[in-house]
């Protein structure tokens, strides 16, 4: 089995969005080409409110999808065609928006303040940017959780992976997206298409991934592709 090599290392950076909203994006426009066909993703997590409370009020979306995933706290969200809902911890959202919407999302902590969540977003194809917008709300419980010997876990969220699919449909990229937790000092080898694009986030701890020449370490709210 060949290992698919690692090209770039990528730090976050400190960016404001929404109403004041301080979050750390991992890539964005003008730096997606080996992403394709994800256009951004934004990492926001704090212990203070200050940080997200003021949230993202009423914004457009067109011709993209976002999703939305909490690891800590909660998301108000609601919409021009009359959708409310909240996501609370493990919770995804996968929203297309396709012709146009527009909706605002309101970020809450959990009973210590504490905030966390992504948000991921990936271009449609141009077939598809027109499409009607749509919503696949997904609580915490639908999302199968596998677990390894080793004490690798991971929750399929889209795709399919050790024999889980999961509960995202219908969605023209067919991407693989994975929430994966793998102990430290644990070594472990994870299948990787290599026709496809691919990244890892580390959003906890770090870890080391193997080129085909050398290891490539990785640290807390780095990407590597």
């Amino acid at each position: 089995m060949s290992l698919r090599p690692v090209k770039q290392i990528i730090q976050t950076q400190p960016t404001i969005e929404g109403a004041g909203v301080k979050l750390q994006r991992a890539f964005g426009f003008g730096k997606t080409k080996e992403f394709d066909p994800f256009l951004l993703l934004d990492d926001f997590r704090s212990d203070n409110p200050r940080d997200y409370l003021a949230g993202f009020p009423w914004h457009p979306h067109r011709g993209i999808e976002t999703i939305t995933y909490v690891l800590a706290g909660s998301v108000d969200h609601g919409d021009s065609l009359g959708n409310k809902g909240k996501m609370t911890a493990g919770d995804v959202q996968w929203m297309t928006a396709g012709s146009g919407i527009l909706h605002q999302e309101m970020p809450k902590g959990d009973t210590k303040g504490r905030m966390h969540g992504f948000q991921l977003w990936a271009n449609l194809p141009s077939a598809l940017k027109m499409t009607a917008p749509r919503y696949q709300d997904i609580p915490s419980s639908a999302i199968p959780e596998v677990a390894d010997d080793d004490g690798t876990r991971v929750r399929v969220i889209c795709g399919e992976f050790w024999g889980k699919k999961g509960p995202v449909e219908g969605v023209a990229a067919e991407p693989n997206y994975l929430d994966i937790s793998v102990l430290p000092d644990q070594r472990k080898r994870l299948k990787v298409e290599t026709t496809r694009n691919a990244f890892a986030y580390v959003f906890a701890g770090s870890g080391t991934f193997r080129d085909s020449s050398e290891p490539r370490a990785v640290l807390t709210e780095q990407v590597a592709k």
